[in-house]
């Protein structure tokens, strides 16, 4: 089955259907500009979508799914994932980055930091490891308690 994605002005991801691959072989197969004007032929438009757009489920091509909210970058022909938070920026792979590198270190005294999730109001990344909270400090790549 191949997928496509609904865009709307900006190439936000709306909706994707799935269209029998034999469809999508008999009007120019994969990522050919006419599958895509053929999905238009059968499937309306939703409110405020403008073209289609085949995307990989298994992200074979165009770097990745591009599910709802999704972005697709016409110039990259790659589909871009929701900015996760403000102070994140894409990285030259496209990926989103936070302003602080990920955490290195993912154990405490042999115990795993799980889970480990980005603080925006703080710019850090914290974790819990026994029940405890922890920081971490990228300037000594290291956990601490608060």
């Amino acid at each position: 089955m191949a997928h496509f994605a609904e865009l709307d002005q900006n190439n936000k991801v709306l909706q994707v259907v799935v269209i029998s691959n034999e469809e999508v072989d008999a009007n120019g197969g994969d990522q050919h500009a006419d599958a895509e004007t053929f999905v238009a032929t059968i499937v309306p438009y939703g409110t405020g979508g403008v073209s289609w757009k085949q995307t990989s489920y298994s992200g074979s091509f165009r770097k990745q799914y591009g599910g709802t909210d999704f972005t697709y970058d016409a110039s990259k022909n790659k589909f871009i994932s929701p900015k996760p938070y403000a102070s994140w920026s894409l990285d030259s792979n496209d990926d989103w980055k936070a302003p602080v590198t990920y955490p290195t270190v993912t154990e405490i005294d042999s115990k795993t930091v799980f889970p480990i999730m980005w603080d925006e109001d703080n710019q850090k990344w914290t974790g819990i490891s026994d029940s405890t909270n922890y920081e971490w400090d990228a300037s000594n790549t290291q956990w601490n308690e608060v």
